[in-house]
């Protein structure tokens, strides 16, 4: 693999305190590294272009069957937006749920390298992993759902920590999977009876078990375990009005829990926090409830939390959250596709459209933008959109545009109803975001919050040689021309994966494979044994055999095991 040197680029590495210094970039055999021989090297002239780590994405629903389904029922979504083939690239459709191939080049397109899918039930792992396999360029890893799952509510009920965090690396590693992700703890599980819960302290039937004894078990099963991120919380309540006050009850859940992995701050991870951020009693008096959620991640450094932001237009809401999906469908009318995942989940998927004249949804949109302006440290915010909940990852520009530029709120205010400055605090903030807080919440707190701090979002020695170059003047630069913002990031100048060109001027020129990130987590020998009977004696309610359960490596070609 050849050297390069990207030369005189204005630098924005977060990670290592580099904020718009000028400075070479040396790449050797994918790594960065403290020098090459530079008659050796590929050089790149980025003289007055912002340079910063490849763009990493935390949460995003990028592969597996609930993905797939939002594809095969959306056929709208798919002629709205349709791409020929290149002279490298495949064809492909959709605009808010892409095809595989398209997904890896929009990314990459952008300056993103990593992408982490953020919900795979275990039984539809291989189906995931598939679609993973077939997702050009980016680095992927998959969050294994387990906070209705039956295993784990019955050791959590019955007090056996051990054998809980036994299951779940037994899990992980069965499904090669990167994390645990919580979705509407116990809610799920009623919902298969046609039921939710709405707090955290009831208990539901079967397995009397309530939401704070899932999320406090597997908060601690996590640091048992030592993973390299947090619990991944989609809190109980999802898009109610009023849901903010079980939200900030649940980050307080895990204070108390000792982190156990160095390389992350928090012991939870708050998912598309806006969706929980609601305010009011009902859909007449909704508003903001953002405050007590900022206020407490201000107060506390365990919790850090992705926006979900909604910048407005179609979208396809899809979730593991069966029973707010079907609530969406009642209040919409719009079409709806759910399902019941045997012993371990369920989802739910809706189209939808956000309007900037609905007043609910222009406080949707507000709510987004002040999760990451109120809250204090952005080492504690992550941009998301909750892709495609809140719209496609491919509007991220257009939410940095709003986050560095009062000018471009305000003018959004001319569009939206009166309800997003009248029920909401987005127009008491003029606070504009710099280019080293971008790199920040897109780049250096998202790898550190996955635990891929040593390798992803930084430009240190060291680190995979994962690089985006902006074409952006920084002493140029004009935060009341945010069209230029959005246009600058929608495209990058160069993407660099793994110290090899990819994306040059905004095109695709290279397709290479992107790794797949799991974990394997190892416990006592004689207690996975004794997990395993339980778990081999059960398998008669799942209608696989247990012998073909599971995710076998060659679905992983590119496989980057973690062992913890």
């Amino acid at each position: 693999m050849a050297s390069l040197i990207i030369k005189n680029g204005i630098v924005y590495d977060p990670a290592n305190g580099i904020d718009g210094e000028k400075k070479d970039i040396f790449v050797k055999d994918g790594k960065i590294v403290e020098n090459v021989d530079e008659k050796k090297a590929e050089i790149i002239d980025a003289n007055n272009k912002v340079v910063m780590p490849g763009g990493v994405d935390s949460h995003s629903h990028i592969a597996g069957a609930k993905v797939n389904t939002g594809r095969i029922m959306r056929p709208e979504d798919s002629r709205r937006y349709a791409v020929g083939k290149g002279k490298i690239t495949r064809s492909g459709t959709g605009d808010t749920v892409p095809t595989v191939d398209l997904t890896g080049y929009q990314y990459a397109q952008m300056g993103y390298t990593t992408v982490m899918e953020a919900a795979m039930p275990p039984l539809e792992a291989i189906h995931t992993h598939e679609e993973m396999m077939h997702i050009p360029i980016i680095d992927k890893g998959a969050y294994t759902v387990m906070g209705n799952n039956w295993f784990i509510m019955d050791y959590l009920r019955d007090g056996e920590i051990e054998k809980a965090a036994g299951y779940a690396a037994w899990l992980l590693r069965t499904v090669k999977g990167y994390g645990i992700k919580i979705v509407n703890p116990a809610g799920v599980e009623a919902w298969g009876w046609g039921k939710n819960v709405s707090s955290l302290d009831e208990s539901i039937d079967n397995f009397d078990v309530s939401s704070r004894e899932i999320i406090k078990g597997l908060a601690e099963v996590n640091e048992l375990l030592e993973l390299p991120m947090s619990i991944h919380l989609h809190a109980n309540n999802l898009g109610r009005p009023g849901n903010y006050g079980v939200t900030v009850d649940s980050l307080k859940i895990p204070k108390g829990i000792k982190k156990k992995n160095p390389q992350r701050e928090q012991t939870i991870y708050l998912a598309h926090a806006l969706f929980n951020a609601y305010g009011g009693t009902s859909w007449r008096d909704f508003e903001s409830g953002t405050k007590s959620i900022t206020d407490y991640t201000n107060a506390n450094s365990h919790v850090v939390i992705d926006l979900g932001a909604v910048p407005f237009g179609s979208a396809t809401s899809m979730t593991g959250d069966g029973p707010a999906q079907f609530n969406l469908h009642k209040l919409t009318g719009m079409k709806w596709s759910g399902k019941d995942i045997e012993l371990e989940t369920g989802s739910g998927i809706v189209p939808f459209d956000y309007l900037p004249r609905n007043p609910a949804h222009s406080v949707l949109w507000a709510i987004g933008l002040e999760l990451a302006l109120f809250i204090d440290n952005p080492w504690q915010v992550i941009m998301t959109t909750d892709h495609p909940n809140g719209g496609p990852f491919t509007k991220y520009p257009k939410i940095i545009a709003w986050l560095m530029s009062s000018k471009a709120r305000e003018d959004t205010f001319e569009k939206v109803h009166a309800w997003a400055t009248e029920r909401s605090r987005i127009a008491e903030t003029d606070r504009e975001l710099s280019l080293y807080e971008i790199a920040i919440i897109t780049r250096a707190t998202t790898s550190k919050t996955i635990g891929l701090g040593d390798r992803k979002g930084h430009l240190g020695i060291g680190a995979d040689a994962d690089i985006s170059i902006y074409d952006i003047n920084p002493a140029e630069l004009n935060t009341d021309d945010y069209g230029e913002i959005e246009k600058k990031f929608s495209r990058a100048v160069y993407t660099i994966k793994d110290g090899e060109v990819v994306v040059r001027d905004g095109e695709i020129v290279k397709i290479p494979e992107g790794r797949t990130f799991w974990v394997n987590a190892s416990v006592d020998e004689d207690l996975e044994k004794e997990i395993l009977k339980d778990v081999k004696d059960s398998f008669r309610y799942y209608t696989v055999n247990f012998e073909n359960y599971g995710v076998p490596m060659d679905y992983l070609p590119r496989s980057e095991e973690i062992v913890v």
